[in-house]
């Protein structure tokens, strides 16, 4: 069988992306949930601050750690795999990528650093500024990161001239027209994904009564945020569908399962997409409601899919369903947010086993719904690398074969999976163990010699034990 290597390139890019994402979405909120941490701590001096910040940071640096060996394979894939768009895209993402590590990397990198193992080495002040710092740093990563590829998704400011883009305005290129909702859209995501996996390992810990005054404080505060954001999330990501929609028609078409333009459109709850005859099997939708919500109006003109060839279409099936899941995720979190509030009114939030069970298993739903929103986002914008001017032909390295693409895709995969694997394996062990009680913090003294050795504490198989008090 002959190895398509450009199929295995698109493979080899979707597993990298996708490991990598979940990492950074979950860094993005936690860098402000510690900060705030430390706020309330440097506020208060109540311990039970101390003692969250204390563990969530030790949450943070392991998986900041994964972030980073993950991300790093990303821009090698450019050379390796992609060469003609690294050629042809070098005078806009170079100085993006550029300006990324600069301004983001090494500012969380160097206060990471203070904030791990300057705990009562600096004043603490300077701690909480160390804190706050890691958060501004995650903010100006993910700036850079989503206005480049914003831009592969609504290019401007630029014009291809003998196969390279060169930058006409750097202010139209960087602020794109889709960067504004999907930096906002990307934002509220990572902080529903902090919240609900502090708030579904809080209620864990109530579960046990392990440390029920700092674990009461921790789901309180994510409850109130989550009450306020996910709801935030669906009008969001409203605002960025109709961008999407004037500037990428073909990929709202995708996720509506919409083959021919018409008005009246029906929002399909559920369809089986068949791309080679160009219509969906087993339909049932609301009549008209997706020419409500894209148009605003139930005769509204919805484009379909049809307007361009069948070679211009992405894969619908995986855009459809994608679509689908992230958005009944999205609304699941606004009815697990709203139950919250209906418990907290009845007094009921903290000892209520059963939501506190359905918390522990919405904390791992919001890295569903960020895989399924990047899935709609990536493939919905095939067969282009840069939408409307680059395809993955295109975009390919001219010698790359399907055996070498094999090859690398297989050991990416190996790899990461052996990096998951110790970095779950080592993260349980830090949640099991739990947090540390106030003579256990100020007994810390000895400075780690390794980076991860700073989320290190001395565990124990049994978690009734590790809870009991300090080992000896």
């Amino acid at each position: 069988m002959e190895l398509d290597p450009l199929l295995l390139s698109r493979i080899q890019f979707a597993f990298v992306v996708s490991f990598h994402a979940i990492f950074p979405v979950f860094t993005i909120g936690l860098a402000s949930y510690i900060a705030v941490l430390h706020g309330l701590f440097y506020k208060t001096a109540n311990p039970a601050w101390d003692r969250l910040a204390l563990f969530w940071t030790k949450v943070f640096a392991v998986v900041f750690g994964m972030g980073v060996v993950s991300g790093i394979v990303m821009s090698f894939q450019f050379g390796t795999n992609w060469s003609n768009f690294s050629l042809a895209s070098a005078n806009f993402l170079g100085p993006m990528l550029s300006y990324e590590v600069v301004t983001a990397f090494f500012l969380e990198a160097g206060f990471l650093g203070v904030l791990l193992f300057g705990r009562g080495k600096v004043p603490q002040g300077v701690h909480l500024f160390a804190a706050i710092m890691v958060a501004v740093g995650t903010f100006i990563s993910a700036f850079w990161i989503l206005s480049a590829n914003s831009w592969m998704q609504t290019p401007a400011g630029v014009e291809l001239i003998d196969g390279r883009f060169h930058v006409l305005a750097w202010g139209e290129a960087i602020f794109n027209p889709s960067f504004p909702y999907r930096f906002a859209h990307m934002v509220l995501a990572s902080f529903l994904t902090g919240g609900f996996v502090v708030a579904g390992v809080s209620a864990w810990y109530l579960l046990q009564k392990r440390d029920v005054e700092a674990n009461k404080k921790a789901l309180s505060m994510c409850l109130w945020l989550l009450l306020v954001l996910a709801p935030a999330q669906a009008v969001v990501g409203d605002f960025h569908g109709l961008n999407t929609l004037e500037h990428q028609p073909t990929k709202v078409a995708a996720m509506e399962g919409n083959w021919e333009t018409s008005s009246h459109v029906p929002l399909l709850l559920f369809a089986i997409p068949d791309q080679a005859n160009q219509t969906n099997r087993f339909e049932v939708g609301i009549p008209s409601l997706a020419s409500l919500i894209l148009k605003h109006d139930p005769a509204g003109v919805v484009p379909g899919l049809t307007e361009v060839a069948p070679e211009e279409q992405p894969p619908v099936w995986l855009v459809f369903w994608s679509f689908r899941i992230m958005v009944a995720i999205g609304f699941l979190m606004i009815v697990v947010a709203v139950a919250g509030l209906w418990l907290r009114r009845g007094g009921r939030l903290y000892e209520h086993r059963g939501y506190l069970q359905l918390l522990r298993l919405m904390s791992v739903t919001p890295f569903i719904a960020v895989l399924a929103g990047w899935f709609v986002t990536e493939i919905g914008r095939a067969p282009w690398v840069v939408y409307g001017m680059m395809s993955h032909g295109e975009a390919l390295t001219p010698s790359l074969t399907g055996g070498m693409a094999l090859f690398t895709l297989i050991g990416y995969v190996a790899v990461y999976a052996v990096v998951f694997y110790a970095g779950v394996y080592y993260l349980t062990r830090v949640v099991r163990h739990g947090m540390q009680d106030g003579e256990e913090i100020q007994g810390e003294v000895e400075r780690p010699m390794r980076p991860l050795s700073a989320s290190h504490t001395p565990f124990d198989d049994d978690p009734k034990s590790a809870a009991s008090g300090p080992h000896q």
